[in-house]
């Protein structure tokens, strides 16, 4: 059963505290060692902030020694009431950047009110000047926290934001274009021919619902398989799947939805006005996140679905 945190003797405070000053410098370490390839400036602040935790571990271990002894009580955040529960951002790689920095500033604000209640409970004055201390050097973290990044160069967040960017592209933006563009041109065919074959727009919803649905677990399997993203920075094959089949059932589902009307010449004419709005927004992905030229991109893609447009009437019409 947790604690109540009114119920702690002035020792088991100083317990806690102490191990929260570790864990929180384990966490900047961990938050280091995530970023320090890809964020070096950010990461050397999280190394700083570290060693100051270290350092009030460090007076806390000395004061605790001084007024109790040697052995220190096993007392963790999870054993008392009212510590608001951390989502573990550190066990995740690649770590966000924007993520990172919310967490430790919500980190100091949480340990800089800890300090303030606790010294409301400690009555021996050299407790509970350490304890002030420490509360104003958290309250000075915090701020640093909230800030953080601002101390470093333009041209060194520049080059992070940079790397930032890069990361989403690679990790979000390329799998989930290339099942767009899987799911938008290869369900053409199938569907278009279905349509043409048996004049029903029941017959070709079907068809294109049962291509996309597949396409889009083929594609989310093919993804996640390809490589675990440990040396090329592609991160977690699970999410990299997971976009990549949705993205290509939804490029694929987009030109085949308008065929649940009734009338086959109106879903015709709508799931045509889809196949260009899908098109376009490809050429557009490509040109703002893959640094494609507009006209190139919207050549390349324009001429690869005109193909498969005319192959699947085609053959449906044969």
């Amino acid at each position: 059963m947790a604690r109540k945190f009114k119920d702690l003797t002035e020792r088991e405070i100083l317990a806690l505290a102490i191990a929260s000053e570790e864990e929180d410098g384990r966490v900047y370490a961990d938050f280091a060692d995530g970023l320090r390839e890809t964020f070096p400036a950010t990461a050397k602040l999280f190394e700083d902030m570290r060693e100051e935790e270290s350092q009030h571990r460090a007076s806390l271990i000395e004061t605790y020694r001084a007024r109790f002894g040697e052995h220190i009580p096993l007392l963790r955040r999870e054993d008392v009431k009212g510590f608001v529960k951390r989502r573990p951002y550190w066990l995740t790689r690649p770590l966000k950047i924007a993520d990172v920095r919310k967490q430790a500033e919500l980190m100091e604000v949480e340990t800089t009110r800890f300090y303030e209640r606790a010294i409301q409970q400690v009555t021996d004055a050299g407790i509970r000047k350490l304890l002030g201390d420490l509360a104003e050097s958290e309250r000075k973290h915090a701020t640093a926290a909230e800030a953080l990044g601002e101390g470093i160069s333009p041209d060194v967040k520049k080059t992070e934001e940079d790397a930032q960017r890069r990361l989403f592209v690679l990790q979000i933006v390329q799998p989930g274009l290339a099942g767009l563009m899987d799911g938008s041109v290869s369900t053409l065919a199938p569907v278009f021919a279905a349509a043409f074959a048996t004049k029903s727009s029941h017959d070709a919803f079907v068809v294109g619902l049962a291509a996309s649905i597949g396409a889009g677990i083929s594609m989310a399997f093919a993804e996640a398989l390809s490589d675990d993203g440990s040396l090329t920075g592609r991160g977690r094959p699970l999410l990299r799947g997971a976009v990549t089949g949705l993205m290509t059932a939804a490029g694929g589902i987009g030109h085949t939805l308008p065929f649940l009307l009734k009338d086959f010449h109106a879903a015709f004419v709508a799931a045509v006005i889809i196949v260009a709005v899908e098109l376009a927004t490809i050429a557009w992905i490509r040109n703002r996140y893959m640094d494609t030229p507009l006209l190139s991109a919207a050549f390349q893609v324009v001429v690869g679905g005109v193909l498969v447009f005319i192959t699947g009437i085609w053959i449906g019409s044969s």
